[in-house]
């Protein structure tokens, strides 16, 4: 354990971390078939999603977001940090139905859930046209059964908008952080929040809890939830598909390097595993969380994954990104990514809304303060040595945008006045 970064974190002080356990031997160009399976059943619900959800139609029925090139915001980036190589935003904030990351994994886990039910009671074949669920009789039927999940709030509103558009019953618990105009929005929809003074171990434990003592409940478990990971992970294949359509390639002379935000880690960790084994070793993921909830970077660095709180080390997890506050890393996430994460970093809660409002001004587009933490990843790429200079000169960077798209507008001049 590296003693120096340790104390750093203890501090919440920013500091980058390079992942000695990092083997790119490990990663591969190689099909998952857990990954197609979930991307085969995306497709299968894809004329249901066109039917409930008309801005899926760009993507014919699927939940994706744009590649943007984001030339503007790299150059007045590159006027306080330089780095080298081309910036894109991955506009994870512009998905439709619930305008985050959450919308890959968690909404994936609620049409799975859907789908198990259905094929049980010979409502469906894997050959239907899955417009069916969209039928008031089929929603009759799923809404004897319940979805449950603990939150910070973007997972919530995936959920729970998903949820009650199949039918389901559905209850959130939600964290302190969680921000309120989300619990309005889950309320107003159907949705059953119960609400938390403590963290989000605490909303989650007392979801599962509450989940276990009925036997028609589904519990979406975000710390464990191998259905989430697959879900998350089919984001590698799309992404691939767009950088072809870019004429982009991924290789030693034009590395990709990938700055996504982590909270308990099943997003960042689903969209790496799923973009290295798209496009293999050449492809660099890096982690950031805040100085405040660094879980997943303390879970990698005292190789305890996941047994460990930032409480343990005197953090109080406590953050202005809110879907970042989570004090215990995924177990199943930190011993995944353990040899494919180049680095962890993490940001303070100042950079975040001078990040936000940078994009903004520079690019038109709003993010969530979560989702502007990766911004300095490029330059922390650059000093770090670790890349010879002419890759980097190729080089592609791609800030994951995680959410934003549903901040109400007063929400969002808050964010930007600060």
């Amino acid at each position: 354990m590296n003693d120096a970064v340790m104390e750093r974190l203890k501090q919440a002080e920013p500091v980058f971390y390079p992942n000695p356990h990092y083997d790119p031997k490990q990663i591969r160009k190689q099909a998952d078939p857990k990954v197609d399976d979930a991307a085969r059943r995306l497709e299968r619900f894809a004329p249901f999603l066109s039917l409930a959800f008309p801005e899926t139609e760009t993507y014919n029925g699927k939940i994706e977001s744009p590649l943007v090139h984001v030339p503007h915001l790299a150059h007045r980036l590159r006027a306080m940090h330089p780095f080298a190589g081309t910036l894109w935003l991955k506009d994870d904030a512009r998905l439709p139905v619930s305008g985050s990351i959450k919308a890959r994994g968690g909404i994936y886990e609620v049409l799975l859930f859907a789908e198990q039910i259905a094929l049980s009671q010979n409502k469906i074949t894997t050959d239907s046209d899955y417009a069916v669920f969209q039928d008031p009789a089929m929603q009759a039927f799923l809404s004897n059964y319940e979805i449950s999940v603990g939150s910070t709030g973007n997972l919530g509103l995936s959920i729970g908008i998903m949820g009650r558009a199949l039918g389901f019953r559905v209850t959130v618990h939600m964290s302190a952080d969680a921000r309120q105009w989300k619990k309005d929005m889950l309320r107003s929809i159907g949705a059953r929040v119960i609400e938390y003074k403590s963290d989000y171990e605490e909303a989650v434990r007392c979801g599962r809890e509450e989940a276990e003592r009925s036997a028609h409940t589904h519990f979406v478990d975000d710390e464990n939830s191998e259905d989430l990971f697959l879900g998350y992970a089919v984001a590698g294949m799309r992404l691939k598909e767009q950088l072809l359509a870019e004429n982009l390639t991924v290789d030693a002379s034009h590395p990709l390097f990938v700055y996504l935000p982590c909270g308990v880690g099943g997003g960042p960790g689903g969209v790496a595993y799923g973009i290295q084994n798209a496009m293999g070793p050449h492809a660099h993921c890096l982690f950031v969380e805040p100085v405040q909830a660094p879980c997943m970077l303390l879970s990698i660095l005292t190789q305890t994954h996941g047994k460990r709180s930032v409480k343990d080390i005197g953090l109080h997890g406590k953050t202005e990104a809110d879907g970042l506050a989570v004090g215990r890393a995924s177990t199943l996430v930190s011993q995944k990514m353990t040899p494919r994460l180049d680095a962890l970093f993490t940001t303070d809660d100042a950079s975040l809304y001078t990040h936000l409002r940078l994009l903004y001004e520079t690019e038109g587009l709003f993010i969530e303060p979560s989702a502007a933490s990766t911004f300095a990843g490029p330059s922390l790429v650059q000093t770090w040595g670790q890349y010879p200079a002419e890759s980097l000169h190729g080089a592609n960077h791609i800030l994951w945008a995680t959410g934003g798209g549903m901040v109400p507008e007063k929400e969002q001049r808050d964010f930007l006045a600060r």
